[in-house]
């Protein structure tokens, strides 16, 4: 058998597991997108227009814990008010479409006009956009270019090039997909090896160097409008009293990266900071193969007091520095064996 024989039978089984992960990705959203929509259904039957009402807001809170303690993670209030919403956005069944995620959902209830809306809907269920895709096509007002534009098949064909399309495998890695089933988000979905081995390697040296140091979270999830965000280390220091978050970049550091560090910390103070809280610490690590560099994002407005403070707890940039270079070097020679 030569090479070109193959090639050919490999290709033939690879797009035979590709469209059976298809399958699987596409009936796992649907009965997802059934589920929330039901969910949704009974819960505006039950609230009435009144879902701000004493007895509406209770019922949620109620409903969330039970469902939380028995499920799992996916059925916070806010979750449970979205799928209301999606209920009321789309309140007939048959008009769902099994092509389409909840996250695609989620993104079309954002648009307020119902003829864009459809539109959106049908487009993205016939030309199976991925959830970027989609994104993409209504942030950049997809509809209203179509409509004005000569080029109409220029305007439709520009979203392959400017965003991937659906990839079966990225279902492992669709938190909602994992919470819908009862799966625990592990960090190896997400990390290579060596990033992993630098992640571990950093929180045991903060809990032993780092004075006050309390574990809080690994890959901590945070959501915004549908955007999930992974923070790689969150500690608590309760001699500073205040969040301190770590975020670990391989390769160089960019403005994005400072930019995300500092959402980190200002949903921290916004959200998760307790009475009696020192504002949040961020922490950037890059190790980048030809230099490592430390970037701490202190709160806005904090004051000379606490820098000189957090400095007294807090492990120096270079031992940082020398730590991240050694522990890398390490991994890099372990994993070329």
């Amino acid at each position: 058998m030569n090479h070109l024989s193959e090639n050919c039978i490999y290709e033939s089984i690879r797009n035979t597991v590709a469209e059976a992960q298809q399958k699987v990705y596409a009936t796992i959203n649907f009965v997802m997108v059934e589920t929330y929509w039901n969910i949704g259904k009974q819960i505006y039957e039950a609230q009435g227009e009144n879902q701000r009402a004493e007895y509406g807001a209770g019922l949620l809170k109620f409903i969330s814990e039970k469902l939380t303690e028995e499920f799992g993670k996916g059925y916070t209030i806010a979750n449970l008010k979205n799928m209301r919403q999606f209920y009321l956005t789309f309140p007939n069944s048959y008009a769902l479409r099994s092509q389409l995620s909840w996250t695609h959902y989620r993104l079309l209830m954002r648009v307020e006009d119902v003829t864009a809306r459809d539109f959106y809907l049908n487009e993205c269920a016939k030309s199976n956009w991925s959830t970027r895709q989609l994104e993409r096509q209504i942030n950049s007002f997809y509809y209203q270019r179509l409509l004005s534009s000569q080029d109409k098949n220029g305007i439709r064909n520009e979203i392959q090039i400017l965003e991937k399309g659906i990839e079966a495998k990225d279902i492992i890695r669709d938190p909602y997909v994992l919470e819908f089933l009862g799966l625990q988000q592990t960090p190896d979905l997400y990390e290579k090896d060596i990033e992993q081995g630098l992640i571990d390697h950093l929180q045991k040296f903060m809990l032993e160097l780092g004075r006050g140091f309390s574990f809080v979270a690994r890959q901590k999830r945070i959501t915004f409008d549908g955007e999930h965000y992974f923070i790689d280390l969150v500690f608590y220091n309760y001699i500073l009293k205040c969040f301190v978050i770590i975020d670990l970049k391989v390769g160089k550091l960019t403005h994005q990266d400072i930019g995300q560090m500092q959402m980190y910390v200002n949903y921290y103070t916004r959200e998760m900071m307790n009475e009696g809280d020192s504002l949040p610490i961020g922490i950037i690590l890059c190790a980048d193969k030809s230099d490592s560099v430390v970037k701490y994002t202190l709160p806005e407005d904090n004051n000379q007091i606490f820098a000189s403070k957090y400095k007294l707890y807090m492990p120096t940039e270079e031992e940082l520095k020398r730590e991240l270079e050694k522990e890398q070097e390490f991994l890099e020679t372990e994993h070329s064996l």
